[in-house]
């Protein structure tokens, strides 16, 4: 395979609770600028219409990414009875309060949820944003046979990029940290350990910069997906690898849409 799996801090089980959720939190707000609930939203309807339930569960969510904008998207075309539930092997407590109280139709899951292998109680369209990169290639090919096997829909969504020479992977870096003080005013719950931790104390931009630039090298390309996919094909079953674009992203985003022939 083309991708490396270099570490992220965010995975690192050590990393405290609280840097974790402010940088996922970081994280859906570059979703917010790239636009991804436009892309993302006839893809989940895709997966919809493929469901017997209006329910969609999304694995690793972190700080909700842009999942919640893709249900405003869907409600806007008149799917009013479609529900969110988030899940994370880290829940945010911070965003999972924050959403309870703000976000329709949208519930975060408190317990932590293994997206290789989602209880069956969480039936409905999946979906995992910006969140297969982190899985090695035995995590990632078990989330896509899990949802093969149940024929669970499935929606796996990249805005990481890995088509540039690798030896160049570092020089977003730099860039990374410039967009991490830019932005972080955006940040939605903005709470005064997020600022102190970005600008007294940059510890936030040095973390969220060595993560995002690594997820370049992390990320599946097409061929590497069709590889991970090779055991999980079946006639009542539809895999479909392609790449999508947003008037304001920075190029190709990659998608991975599964569809049950028969619904669940």
């Amino acid at each position: 395979m083309r991708r490396r799996h270099y570490f992220e801090f965010e995975d690192m089980a050590w990393l405290p609770g609280w840097l974790r959720e402010c940088m996922t939190l970081y994280v859906a707000v570059m979703h917010r600028i790239l636009g991804s609930r436009a892309v993302l939203a006839p893809l989940v309807g895709r997966a919809l219409e493929a469901s017997s339930r209006p329910k969609v569960i999304d694995l690793c969510s972190g700080g909700g990414g842009p999942m919640p904008g893709v249900m405003e998207e869907l409600r806007e075309q008149g799917r009013d009875d479609v529900e969110l539930v988030l899940t994370d092997l880290y829940p945010n407590a911070l965003a999972a309060r924050q959403l309870t109280d703000e976000a329709q139709g949208v519930r975060y899951e408190q317990r932590s949820i293994d997206a290789t292998a989602v209880p069956e109680e969480l039936g409905g369209v999946r979906t995992i944003v910006c969140g297969l990169h982190h899985m090695r290639p035995t995590q990632a090919r078990a989330i896509l046979e899990d949802a093969w096997q149940k024929r669970q829909p499935f929606v796996a969504f990249e805005l990481s990029d890995n088509s540039a020479p690798i030896a160049l992977w570092w020089t977003a870096i730099p860039f990374g940290l410039l967009m991490t003080l830019l932005f972080t005013p955006l940040v939605r719950p903005l709470t005064l350990r997020q600022l102190v931790f970005t600008y007294l104390i940059p510890v936030l931009p040095v973390l969220i910069a060595w993560d995002g630039a690594v997820s370049n090298v992390r990320t599946y390309t097409e061929e590497d997906l069709r590889e991970l996919l090779s055991g999980a094909q079946s006639e009542d079953y539809r895999w479909e690898i392609g790449t999508a674009s947003s008037a304001r992203g920075p190029g190709k985003m990659l998608y991975v849409l599964g569809l049950p022939e028969t619904g669940e």
